[in-house]
């Protein structure tokens, strides 16, 4: 063999790919002509760009190591720098900026979302739910290897464990060496002989998960609690994601939330509205018996301080506002007729006129305008 290509480069001949690279690396920034415009040292700089051009690539190390010089005149395009590419120029010149090297078959999983559906008093106060999760785990036959029962992984003979194989193309310039995955090993570095004969090879399963879960006091319609850990468990054993549990409330008969504060409407007889009285309600706390005061109008509200919602981040509760809608009657027997034009008379109301006032004030007016404020 006429040329010692790993004496150029000042290497074992087993050295490792890593240790090819940084020899280059070394050699490239002495000799290169932008630092050393000599002529002998030009010529050198040649040969150990030839040097690593060969050795870099397995298949063509495996060619010389047999004998065969793949750089050999009658393969050069005649070039001033023919093999030297421009990535590892990149990589002598700028600390190897160009990501390389086998991909990891371990990488985190994916996050996994849960919708759990809760009434209103559990929104409210909280509660612990039993939930059931259909995830990938954790190989129980491999614990995430992929390899079956006292088999490993193999180094990818195509491209020795790099991930990747190196090409030579010609152009204007020369030739230039590009590098792509491996085709075998799909760019892992390593090959799996014999795969896990349950998970196939990806180190993971699917199975069904039980948890309890904690919906703490406050939540509201779309939150999310985030359970750190509970999701898909990645490919190879890779770390698992996180588990969401985004809340639904359902609908309450009684109540409306808006925030943390609960609405309602009471709806009362006129007589009621105008002589006062009390009206029970079951709020999430119990019994409250709502008083209405004699001359309530329709549109007005009752605000009962702290029957609402817990806040969820910080202490105190939301309030409890009733709204009052008076009813008019709007069928009288005779008998009630002779009633109310009596009372209109001792009102002086027999010929009453409306007063008219600017805007509307009934009960969804009233409500816009207390939003706007």
């Amino acid at each position: 063999m006429a040329t010692d290509y790993y004496a150029i480069l000042g290497v074992r001949r087993d050295a490792t790919q890593e240790e090819i690279k940084k020899a280059y690396r070394r050699l490239a920034r002495e000799l290169h002509p932008d630092v050393n415009p000599d002529e002998k040292t030009q010529e050198r700089f040649k040969e150990v760009t030839k040097a690593y051009e060969v050795l870099s690539d397995p298949q063509k190390r495996q060619m010389y190591d047999l004998g065969a010089d793949p750089a050999s005149p009658s393969g050069a395009t005649g070039g001033g720098f023919a093999g030297f590419g421009f990535s590892d120029i990149m990589d002598a010149f700028f600390g190897g900026m160009t990501s390389r090297g086998p991909r990891s078959r371990v990488r985190r999983g994916q996050d996994a979302l849960i919708r759990v559906e809760v009434d209103l008093a559990e929104a409210a106060f909280g509660t612990t739910r039993e939930i059931r999760v259909d995830t990938a785990v954790l190989c129980p036959n491999c614990q995430g290897e992929g390899t079956a029962p006292g088999t490993h992984v193999t180094t990818c003979d195509m491209c020795r464990g790099r991930g990747e194989i190196s090409q030579v193309t010609r152009s204007f310039l020369g030739q230039v060496m590009t590098s792509r995955p491996c085709p075998q090993c799909q760019g892992f570095g390593t090959m799996i002989p014999h795969p896990c004969p349950e998970c196939a090879g990806d180190g993971r399963v699917r199975a069904r998960r039980t948890l309890n879960v904690k919906i703490p006091a406050g939540v509201d319609n779309g939150t999310r609690i985030q359970l750190a850990g509970e999701g898909e468990v990645g490919p190879g054993g890779g770390p698992a994601g996180d588990l969401y549990i985004e809340i639904i409330e359902r609908e309450h008969p009684v109540f409306q939330r808006r925030g943390d504060d609960l609405h309602c409407t009471v709806k009362l007889p006129m007589t009621a509205a105008a002589l006062g009285t009390t009206v029970p309600l079951q709020t999430l706390d119990g019994e409250e018996q709502i008083v209405i005061r004699p001359g309530t109008q329709s549109g007005q509200t009752i605000r009962l301080p702290g029957r609402g919602v817990p806040h969820l981040r910080g202490a105190g509760r939301g309030d409890l506002i009733v709204h009052v809608e008076v009813e008019t009657p709007t069928k009288l027997d005779r008998e009630q007729e002779e009633l109310l034009r009596k009372l209109a008379k001792l009102r002086g109301e027999e010929q009453a006129t409306g007063q008219f006032t600017p805007g509307h004030g009934g009960l969804f007016s009233r409500l816009r305008d207390a939003f706007k404020q």
